[in-house]
């Protein structure tokens, strides 16, 4: 998963709760809803999270002879359960994909009435997503672009009269919200898709931009300057099978440091924070610097492909109508030795968790007496930890089109540390999927709580972020902390341990501390929401104000 979850539990109240009697009022009643027709078991998920998280599976990296094992550990549970290949009469579906590592120069130079060296890795990272081998930035004028933003529904144009075509822009992360203390202003400090780093970069390419250098903060980005400095020199993938057929994307992409940038308007006659917050207020107009940068990078390209898992229960009344469960086969293989002398990134919460949750639901439904309404698909990508490629591929090519695809439901990093009373919604205020969640938690005795950091942008940073882009609604669950035996302060504290030193470690693994009651409990919530949609003709909406609701209208009318 990319990103690091610390979450925290508080109670939504009536609010939401209240508002799910007239959201489901609106929409036709389930035909077949039962709260008993399938169960998640412990003795599936333990069995499935045990095998898919152990060592044989060599930590499940996309290229290696561990995706292999794990491919075909899927298709053979998928077989003994009776399911049905996804992709046509193939379980699997093709992800092909470039790896580039980038080699910058050492140094960027800036001139203008003040001119200055910066030091890469210092000072700024930077990297290269075209396959071209070699990249030059020779005296490219720098224009300042605010945060980058064309948000037609906030009717916000960063662009609006200002040329960059094969310039380097630079922008500020998050978004304009972020910076007031009206949340009716984009959504307050909650970040909305734009104010991802990872849209900076393809809305500067769309404009034309040879390169593209984002302003990193701690706080609006969500993590320190040594999480961006990790992308030095290093290999990353990318979805692609033709070299030169990616000029979409800006020559060069990277980060510079919030003291660089400071110096930058200093030499180009403005202050910073006074930009900054300029930047943050209707009818900002974006300036050119003053400035010129040159640097260069080197890259070597190499191309291979994964695939991601799909397999499927077709409905009776509706199978063209489909219900997509997704969760991420990936982590990250055999890698650095820990203390213990262990190399195995396991991956048991990140994502075993939610591949074993992909099959664990798939037999409650299997095991139910009467088949669904409407197709149940299970789609276990890849890459994920490289960037959501998987998903990106899926989402790219679909097997099922995007005007019958009902819904998205995300399962990525399930708790790992006990049964919790509550349940964390990411994205809050997307769509009614939420208050079918709040529904299927109140019958279980169970509530719903916000997620605390909700300026992180942990929406946008997993698999079920493709499906919205395309508009499908997609309900993205995290760790509670309200723990059945222990309490809050005690669940808290597990959350933290987990986070600080299991994450993306060799010790995420099935052991005595891995506990799965927690997992399960919430799993069975999803299937519930999935029993509903799978059941009923109902067509959850977007919520207005999701800038991923003028997608969907566009080509859905119900």
């Amino acid at each position: 998963m990319l990103k690091r979850m610390h979450l925290w539990a508080l109670p939504l109240g009536l609010t939401l709760l209240g508002a799910c009697q007239s959201a489901s009022s609106k929409k036709e009643a389930a035909t077949s809803i039962s709260d008993t027709a399938g169960d998640v078991t412990l003795e599936s998920y333990s069995q499935y999270v045990t095998a898919i998280a152990s060592d044989d599976l060599e930590g499940r990296k996309p290229f290696t002879n561990g995706e292999k094992k794990t491919l075909a550990y899927l298709e053979q549970e998928a077989k003994a359960l009776g399911l049905e290949p996804g992709n046509g009469d193939s379980f699997l579906q093709e992800v092909p994909m470039v790896e580039i590592t980038s080699s910058p120069a050492p140094t960027m130079t800036v001139k203008g009435k003040q001119s200055m060296e910066l030091t890469g890795l210092e000072d700024y990272v930077i990297w290269a997503r075209r396959t071209q081998e070699n990249v030059t930035i020779k005296d490219s004028e720098l224009v300042f672009a605010g945060f980058g933003i064309v948000a037609p529904e906030y009717n916000w144009n960063d662009y609006a009269g200002l040329d960059v075509k094969d310039k380097v822009v630079v922008v500020l992360v998050s978004d304009p919200g972020f910076y007031s203390a009206d949340t009716t202003f984009f959504k307050g400090r909650t970040m909305t898709y734009y104010g991802r780093w990872t849209y900076k970069l393809e809305e500067a390419a769309r404009q034309g931009a040879k390169g593209c250098l984002i302003v990193h903060a701690t706080e609006s980005a969500g993590y320190t300057f040594k999480i961006v400095q990790n992308n030095w020199n290093t290999a990353k993938f990318y979805l692609g099978t033709q070299q030169g057929k990616d000029s979409y994307r800006c020559a060069m992409e990277g980060w510079i440091t919030t003291p660089v940038a400071e110096k930058l308007f200093t030499a180009a006659g403005k202050q910073f924070q006074a930009e900054v917050q300029r930047a943050a207020k209707p009818g900002f107009k974006g300036t050119p610097l003053g400035l010129t940068v040159s640097t260069s990078l080197k890259a070597k390209v190499r191309y291979d492909k994964s695939y991601n898992f799909i397999a499927k229960i077709t409905g009776d009344k509706r199978p063209d109508e489909a219900i997509v469960y997704s969760a991420h086969w990936d982590h990250l293989g055999i890698g650095k030795k820990n203390e213990q002398n262990d190399s195995i990134y396991n991956g048991a919460a990140d994502d075993a968790s939610g591949t074993a949750g992909l099959l664990a639901i798939a037999k409650a439904f299997q095991n139910q007496a009467q088949k669904p309404a409407r197709t149940l698909v299970f789609l276990a990508v890849t890459a994920e930890e490289q960037g959501l490629l998987g998903s990106a591929q899926y989402a790219e090519n679909p097997v099922f089109p995007k005007e019958k695809t009902v819904a998205n439901l995300n399962m990525d990093m399930l708790n790992p540390y006990g049964e919790t009373k509550d349940i964390v919604l990411i994205g809050m205020g997307q769509s009614e999927l939420e208050e079918m969640l709040a529904e299927e938690a109140q019958k279980a005795g169970r509530y719903i709580a916000r997620d605390p950091n909700p300026e992180a942008g942990l929406y946008y940073r997993s698999d079920h972020f493709n499906f919205a882009k395309m508009g499908v609604p997609a309900l993205f669950t995290g760790m509670g902390i309200d723990h059945v035996k222990l309490g809050k302060a005690e669940g808290k504290k597990l959350l933290d341990n987990f986070t600080a030193n299991i994450y993306h470690k060799p010790n995420d693994e099935v052991n005595d501390a891995f506990k799965m009651d927690g997992a399960v409990a919430d799993l069975q919530l999803l299937y519930q929401v999935g029993n509903r949609l799978a059941t009923s003709a109902e067509w959850p909406q977007w919520k207005a104000g999701s800038e991923f609701k003028a997608v969907r209208d566009s080509y859905l009318k119900k």
